[in-house]
Protein backbone atom coordinates (compact mmCIF):
# COMPACT_ATOMS: atom_id res chain seq x y z
CA UNK A 1 0.00 0.00 0.00
CA UNK A 2 1.45 3.24 -1.01
CA UNK A 3 -2.28 5.44 -1.13
CA UNK A 4 -0.81 8.03 1.15
CA UNK A 5 2.80 8.41 -0.25
CA UNK A 6 4.62 11.46 0.24
CA UNK A 7 1.82 12.91 2.43
CA UNK A 8 2.69 14.10 5.84
CA UNK A 9 -0.08 13.77 9.12
CA UNK A 10 -0.42 14.21 12.64
CA UNK A 11 -1.75 12.25 14.85
CA UNK A 12 -2.38 12.92 18.49
CA UNK A 13 -2.82 10.25 21.29
CA UNK A 14 -0.68 8.19 19.62
CA UNK A 15 1.26 6.42 22.05
CA UNK A 16 -2.04 3.95 22.49
CA UNK A 17 -5.71 2.56 21.31
CA UNK A 18 -6.89 4.17 18.85
CA UNK A 19 -4.65 7.40 18.08
CA UNK A 20 -1.86 4.21 18.02
CA UNK A 21 -3.77 2.63 15.26
CA UNK A 22 -4.46 5.17 13.23
CA UNK A 23 -0.83 6.42 13.21
CA UNK A 24 0.48 1.94 12.09
CA UNK A 25 -2.42 2.39 9.55
CA UNK A 26 -1.39 5.58 8.31
CA UNK A 27 2.50 4.74 7.88
CA UNK A 28 1.04 1.41 6.78
CA UNK A 29 -0.47 3.52 3.40
CA UNK A 30 2.87 5.59 2.79
CA UNK A 31 2.40 8.56 5.17
CA UNK A 32 5.17 10.42 7.18
CA UNK A 33 3.48 10.60 10.30
CA UNK A 34 4.46 12.47 13.39
CA UNK A 35 2.97 10.86 16.60
CA UNK A 36 2.28 12.93 19.47
CA UNK A 37 1.31 12.19 23.62
CA UNK A 38 2.22 13.37 26.80
CA UNK A 39 4.15 10.83 27.90
CA UNK A 40 7.53 10.62 26.11
CA UNK A 41 9.04 6.66 26.56
CA UNK A 42 5.30 5.12 25.45
CA UNK A 43 5.38 7.65 23.32
CA UNK A 44 9.00 6.79 21.75
CA UNK A 45 8.62 2.95 22.23
CA UNK A 46 5.28 3.60 20.54
CA UNK A 47 6.64 5.52 17.06
CA UNK A 48 9.87 3.12 17.65
CA UNK A 49 8.00 -0.17 16.69
CA UNK A 50 5.30 1.70 14.29
CA UNK A 51 7.80 4.03 12.16
CA UNK A 52 6.41 7.12 13.13
CA UNK A 53 8.08 10.41 14.35
CA UNK A 54 7.65 10.50 18.30
CA UNK A 55 6.68 14.21 19.52
CA UNK A 56 6.00 14.80 23.20
CA UNK A 57 3.17 17.35 23.81
CA UNK A 58 0.42 17.97 25.80
CA UNK A 59 -2.11 19.04 22.98
CA UNK A 60 -4.90 20.17 25.66
CA UNK A 61 -2.36 23.57 26.40
CA UNK A 62 -1.65 26.16 24.47
CA UNK A 63 1.41 26.01 25.15
CA UNK A 64 1.98 22.16 24.00
CA UNK A 65 0.01 23.07 20.72
CA UNK A 66 2.20 26.18 20.28
CA UNK A 67 5.48 24.47 20.60
CA UNK A 68 3.97 21.74 18.22
CA UNK A 69 3.20 23.76 15.69
CA UNK A 70 6.29 25.57 15.72
CA UNK A 71 8.88 22.37 15.44
CA UNK A 72 6.37 20.81 12.96
CA UNK A 73 6.67 24.38 11.11
CA UNK A 74 10.75 24.25 10.88
CA UNK A 75 10.53 20.53 9.99
CA UNK A 76 8.41 20.09 7.14
CA UNK A 77 8.34 23.92 5.77
CA UNK A 78 4.01 23.49 6.46
CA UNK A 79 1.55 22.49 8.50
CA UNK A 80 1.19 18.79 7.29
CA UNK A 81 -1.36 17.10 5.36
CA UNK A 82 -3.90 15.67 7.42
CA UNK A 83 -3.85 15.79 11.49
CA UNK A 84 -6.25 13.11 13.52
CA UNK A 85 -7.04 14.53 17.34
CA UNK A 86 -7.18 11.09 19.06
CA UNK A 87 -6.49 12.51 22.33
CA UNK A 88 -8.64 11.50 24.78
CA UNK A 89 -10.18 11.25 28.34
CA UNK A 90 -12.23 8.95 29.89
CA UNK A 91 -14.12 8.11 33.24
CA UNK A 92 -17.44 7.05 34.48
CA UNK A 93 -19.38 9.16 37.77
CA UNK A 94 -22.86 10.60 37.88
CA UNK A 95 -23.07 13.95 38.26
CA UNK A 96 -23.98 14.29 41.51
CA UNK A 97 -20.51 12.55 42.70
CA UNK A 98 -18.30 14.10 39.60
CA UNK A 99 -15.67 15.86 40.27
CA UNK A 100 -14.95 19.63 39.13
CA UNK A 101 -11.38 18.17 38.54
CA UNK A 102 -12.44 15.04 36.43
CA UNK A 103 -14.51 16.94 34.35
CA UNK A 104 -12.22 19.59 33.16
CA UNK A 105 -9.63 16.60 32.48
CA UNK A 106 -11.95 15.98 29.84
CA UNK A 107 -13.07 18.85 28.39
CA UNK A 108 -9.67 19.53 28.18
CA UNK A 109 -8.07 16.00 26.41
CA UNK A 110 -11.46 16.01 24.15
CA UNK A 111 -12.67 19.14 23.47
CA UNK A 112 -9.95 21.58 24.43
CA UNK A 113 -7.23 19.65 22.58
CA UNK A 114 -8.97 19.31 18.87
CA UNK A 115 -10.15 23.03 19.27
CA UNK A 116 -6.30 23.76 19.56
CA UNK A 117 -5.21 22.03 17.47
CA UNK A 118 -7.64 23.31 14.13
CA UNK A 119 -6.34 26.69 15.85
CA UNK A 120 -2.66 26.29 14.68
CA UNK A 121 -2.72 24.49 12.01
CA UNK A 122 -6.13 26.13 9.79
CA UNK A 123 -4.37 29.36 8.96
CA UNK A 124 -1.52 27.02 6.58
CA UNK A 125 -3.89 25.10 5.46
CA UNK A 126 -5.92 27.56 4.59
CA UNK A 127 -3.48 29.44 2.70
CA UNK A 128 -2.37 26.56 0.57
CA UNK A 129 -6.03 25.36 -0.18
CA UNK A 130 -5.15 21.63 0.84
CA UNK A 131 -5.51 19.78 4.52
CA UNK A 132 -7.90 17.38 6.06
CA UNK A 133 -8.36 17.64 10.17
CA UNK A 134 -10.13 14.12 11.06
CA UNK A 135 -11.43 14.01 14.86
CA UNK A 136 -12.30 11.48 16.93
CA UNK A 137 -15.21 11.81 18.59
CA UNK A 138 -18.00 8.77 20.01
CA UNK A 139 -21.46 7.34 20.03
CA UNK A 140 -21.55 9.38 23.35
CA UNK A 141 -21.46 12.53 21.53
CA UNK A 142 -24.87 11.95 19.76
CA UNK A 143 -26.57 9.29 22.85
CA UNK A 144 -26.72 9.99 26.31
CA UNK A 145 -25.30 7.43 28.44
CA UNK A 146 -25.34 7.33 32.40
CA UNK A 147 -22.17 8.33 34.17
CA UNK A 148 -20.86 9.73 31.09
CA UNK A 149 -21.65 14.15 31.94
CA UNK A 150 -18.32 14.65 31.68
CA UNK A 151 -17.29 12.29 28.46
CA UNK A 152 -20.64 13.43 26.91
CA UNK A 153 -20.18 17.01 27.67
CA UNK A 154 -16.70 17.29 25.83
CA UNK A 155 -18.07 14.64 22.68
CA UNK A 156 -21.23 16.63 22.03
CA UNK A 157 -18.92 19.35 21.81
CA UNK A 158 -16.58 17.91 19.51
CA UNK A 159 -19.29 17.47 17.14
CA UNK A 160 -20.36 21.01 17.67
CA UNK A 161 -17.25 22.00 16.91
CA UNK A 162 -16.68 19.71 13.82
CA UNK A 163 -19.77 21.36 12.73
CA UNK A 164 -18.58 24.67 12.37
CA UNK A 165 -15.14 23.86 11.38
CA UNK A 166 -16.89 21.83 7.89
CA UNK A 167 -19.45 25.17 7.38
CA UNK A 168 -16.00 27.40 7.70
CA UNK A 169 -13.85 25.65 5.36
CA UNK A 170 -16.81 24.76 2.99
CA UNK A 171 -15.14 25.90 -0.65
CA UNK A 172 -11.46 26.17 0.59
CA UNK A 173 -10.08 22.81 -0.09
CA UNK A 174 -9.89 22.08 3.58
CA UNK A 175 -12.02 18.73 4.89
CA UNK A 176 -13.03 17.99 8.24
CA UNK A 177 -14.31 14.43 9.20
CA UNK A 178 -15.71 13.02 12.70
CA UNK A 179 -15.22 9.58 13.51
CA UNK A 180 -17.43 8.63 16.09
CA UNK A 181 -17.09 5.11 17.21
CA UNK A 182 -19.17 3.07 19.55
CA UNK A 183 -17.39 1.65 22.83
CA UNK A 184 -13.77 0.46 21.59
CA UNK A 185 -11.15 -1.61 23.57
CA UNK A 186 -8.29 0.36 24.45
CA UNK A 187 -6.43 1.59 27.87
CA UNK A 188 -9.12 3.90 28.48
CA UNK A 189 -11.15 1.49 29.96
CA UNK A 190 -8.66 -0.19 31.96
CA UNK A 191 -9.49 1.72 35.30
CA UNK A 192 -12.96 0.78 35.28
CA UNK A 193 -13.00 -3.22 34.26
CA UNK A 194 -16.30 -3.06 32.17
CA UNK A 195 -16.30 -6.51 31.88
CA UNK A 196 -16.84 -6.88 36.04
CA UNK A 197 -20.44 -4.82 35.60
CA UNK A 198 -23.44 -5.64 33.53
CA UNK A 199 -24.34 -2.00 32.90
CA UNK A 200 -21.12 -2.10 29.86
CA UNK A 201 -20.51 -3.90 26.93
CA UNK A 202 -17.78 -6.87 27.52
CA UNK A 203 -14.59 -5.68 26.21
CA UNK A 204 -14.67 -8.81 23.69
CA UNK A 205 -17.96 -7.34 22.14
CA UNK A 206 -16.34 -3.49 21.98
CA UNK A 207 -14.93 -2.56 18.60
CA UNK A 208 -11.04 -2.79 18.08
CA UNK A 209 -8.40 0.66 17.64
CA UNK A 210 -8.00 -1.10 14.47
CA UNK A 211 -11.31 -1.07 12.65
CA UNK A 212 -11.69 2.77 13.79
CA UNK A 213 -8.35 3.33 12.36
CA UNK A 214 -9.70 1.77 9.19
CA UNK A 215 -12.65 4.47 9.19
CA UNK A 216 -9.88 7.07 9.70
CA UNK A 217 -7.69 5.43 6.41
CA UNK A 218 -11.27 5.53 4.54
CA UNK A 219 -11.69 9.14 4.84
CA UNK A 220 -8.16 10.30 4.52
CA UNK A 221 -7.77 8.24 1.17
CA UNK A 222 -10.78 10.21 -0.84
CA UNK A 223 -9.91 12.24 -3.67
CA UNK A 224 -9.53 15.93 -3.25
CA UNK A 225 -13.30 16.91 -4.24
CA UNK A 226 -14.77 14.32 -1.59
CA UNK A 227 -15.49 15.11 1.60
CA UNK A 228 -16.80 12.44 3.98
CA UNK A 229 -18.14 14.56 6.77
CA UNK A 230 -18.95 12.11 9.51
CA UNK A 231 -18.35 8.56 10.01
CA UNK A 232 -20.20 5.94 12.81
CA UNK A 233 -18.39 2.65 13.53
CA UNK A 234 -19.86 0.04 15.36
CA UNK A 235 -19.70 -3.49 16.66
CA UNK A 236 -21.88 -6.02 14.49
CA UNK A 237 -24.12 -8.08 16.02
Amino acid sequence: MAELQGKTALVTGASRGIGLAVARELIAAGAWVAMVARSAEPLTRAAESAGGHAIPADVSTTEGVHTLAAYLGELLGDAPDLIVSAAGAFSLARLDQASPEDFDRQISANLRGPFLMVRAFLPAMLRRGTGHFVTIGSVAGRAAFPENGGYAASKFGVRGLHEVLRAEVRGTGVRATLVEPAATDTPLWDPIDPDARADLPSRASMLRPEDVARAVLFAALQPPGVQISSIAVEAAG
